[in-house]
């Protein structure tokens, strides 16, 4: 997200839907959340502590990676 952003209200209508459809999405969800959290984890690792109070008091040297984030 950029600085100069601003949020945006976002209405999303959902359906009603059965108690079993409800759990089946959940867990398409989750998993979903998962498998982006083992293959991106590392990043989003790094990025809370590059960006934790402690880092931006005293800021470590920028280091080189070969991988891009996208």
């Amino acid at each position: 997200m950029r600085p100069d952003s601003r949020p945006v209200d976002i209405t999303i209508n959902l359906p009603p839907l059965p108690d079993e459809a409800v759990v089946e999405i959940q867990d398409f969800l989750y998993a979903i959340l998962d498998l982006f959290d083992t293959h991106y984890g590392h990043q989003i690792q790094r990025f809370f502590e590059d960006h934790s109070e402690a880092n931006l008091k005293n800021p470590k040297p920028p280091q080189s990676t070969e991988d891009p984030p996208f």
